[in-house]
């Protein structure tokens, strides 16, 4: 399982990664191996405002449909619109083309409560 270390994590498997007060939002490795192929992605539409820890999507694999949820709250600036066409960037590059909303943060200080790259590896036997 790879974890990024300048990446910030939830315990229901999503990452967070930019600076300031904006960052874009995934499901980590150990996430997409558990689900296997992913045949389907549905995204919020820009502008959609997200609270940390609600559903703002889904994700399907030829194995189940998983909710996203949001790691901090804010409004949806941007989400990757490939992965209509091409939702196995999920599986195959998690952290970089796989992403799947870009948030501009409502209260960064939010970040605070998310884990580290080596509290989600300790929390899932990375």
């Amino acid at each position: 399982m790879h974890v990024p270390e300048q990446y910030a994590y939830t315990a229901q498997h999503e990452w967070l990664y930019g600076e300031d007060n904006a960052a874009k939002v995934g499901i980590t490795d150990f996430a997409q191996c558990a689900l296997g192929d992913i045949v389907y992605v549905d995204l919020p539409p820009i502008g959609t405002q997200v609270e940390k820890g609600a559903s703002f999507g889904s994700v399907e694999s030829v194995k189940t449909v998983s909710e996203l949820y949001a790691p901090v709250s804010g409004t949806v600036v941007a989400t990757n619109e490939v992965l209509k066409d091409e939702p196995q960037h999920v599986n195959t590059a998690p952290y970089t083309d796989g992403w799947m909303i870009a948030i501009a943060l409502t209260d960064a200080s939010q970040r605070e409560s998310l884990w580290d790259a080596a509290q989600y590896e300790q929390a899932y036997g990375a």
